[in-house]
């Protein structure tokens, strides 16, 4: 096992394109013992596993915690664990097709196309008055408030509300990394229980004074007799803050970051503003926002003559897969025109990111914003990044105009 695959060292977390490529060339599968986790890291194996039934983000659906060989979490840890597990991302068929049809319903291509214009006017307000202000740190000043404000306005949260989303966020995602200390623990418990109960407060409200929101469409998404239950309400609302909080916000840091490591790229996008579709779709591959999935083994699978038992979970690395020389030609090399480009950042099969459209579109706005509105920013300052490798994003981002 390589030494240098190391999910709590702030060097791997900066740089973890060497131990991929190192996992890469000595095999497609390998176990790392601090975290008891198969690595998967090339392209036709994370994209392949992906779409394997004989895997599952959970085992409940089929297995009890002894049958499956774990133990259950502590008793302290339910109310995250409640939160978490009913929402689409941590659930399998039948529930997941039964809630992600439901959410589909409010969730619509439709929904999305209409915001883009509100995006767009969002994006332009932020930029404009970063701009004004010369600069600053563009994580907290752009970054951060337009996803944030996007979602919270499509699920409609009060303005007076939203300071307090992004805290909760941040608690229950430091739940998604390896081998979380209780103290990390017990913040994301903390939040999950206020989060939800603000929700609560939130979704009684609309059943007595329905609105053309997130939350009132689903309330009222049904498909004959069924609908969604409170619980996955509130589950499937954190899962799209979450998303929206902490995917799109490190994807348009980490790209700016790379932007301006690769000067001549940057120049390149200035100078023609048509390349911003490709452009953001590399920026996502080539420095995956969200670099690990993990799911459980359901039922034995063989990798390369490797049998991975049930009961296992295998770590499937999308950093990794999307810079796979296999699937990528030059796949280390930064290509803002890359036309022939599946990179798997929003994932693959049934788990495939339902909010990709609106991240695509904030994505697209901001940095078009940006290029239009700050044509001369610099970087002022060297970034460090934030500990924490399954959700990967630098600490601040700070530029001048």
């Amino acid at each position: 096992m390589h030494v240098s695959f190391d999910p709590w060292s702030p060097a791997f977390v900066a740089d973890p394109y060497p131990a991929y490529a190192a996992l890469r060339a000595t095999g497609r599968a390998h176990y790392f013992e601090p975290t008891r986790q198969w690595l998967i890291p090339h392209y036709s194996d994370v994209s392949g596993l992906l779409r394997d039934r004989r895997l599952g983000r959970t085992y409940l659906h089929r297995f009890t915690h002894d049958e499956f060989g774990l133990e259950a979490p502590p008793a302290a840890h339910e109310p995250f664990h409640t939160l978490n597990g009913q929402g689409i991302l941590d659930l399998e068929a039948p529930d997941h097709t039964r809630i992600r049809r439901l959410v589909a319903k409010a969730f619509t291509p439709r929904t999305v196309e209409m915001l883009a214009p509100a995006v767009e006017r969002l994006a332009a307000g932020l930029v404009e008055d970063f701009a004004a202000a010369g600069g600053g740190d563009l994580l907290t000043a752009v970054a951060e408030p337009l996803p944030v404000a996007v979602i919270a306005e499509m699920l409609g949260i009060p303005e007076s509300d939203r300071g307090l989303l992004r805290p909760w966020s941040s608690a229950i995602c430091g739940m998604f990394e390896p081998n979380p200390p209780e103290e990390r623990a017990r913040a994301a418990v903390q939040a999950s229980v206020e989060f939800s109960a603000y929700l609560r407060g939130l979704i009684e409200e609309r059943r007595g004074d329905p609105g053309t929101d997130l939350i009132t469409a689903l309330i009222t998404a049904h498909d004959e007799e069924e609908r969604l239950t409170e619980q996955e309400i509130i589950s499937t609302c954190v899962l799209l803050l979450n998303a929206g909080h902490e995917a799109t916000v490190n994807a348009t840091a980490n790209g700016w970051w790379t932007l301006f490591q690769h000067p001549e790229k940057l120049a390149s996008l200035r100078g023609d503003h048509s390349l911003l579709p490709t452009a953001v779709e590399e920026l996502l591959r080539y420095d995956t926002p969200v670099p690990m999935f993990a799911r459980w083994v359901l039922d034995d699978i063989e990798i390369d003559g490797t049998v991975i038992p049930r009961g296992s979970q295998v770590a499937l690395l999308f950093g990794s897969a999307n810079r796979d020389p296999e699937r990528f030609a030059e796949a280390g090399t930064l290509d803002l025109s890359r036309e022939d480009n599946p990179h798997i950042a929003f994932g693959a099969g049934i788990h495939y990111c339902l909010g990709a459209p609106l991240a695509r579109l904030e994505l697209a706005a901001s940095f078009g914003e940006l290029l239009r509105r700050a044509p001369g920013m610099r970087l002022s300052a060297e970034p460090e990044w934030k500990p924490g490798y399954v959700i990967r994003g630098l600490r601040e981002l700070r530029v001048e105009i």
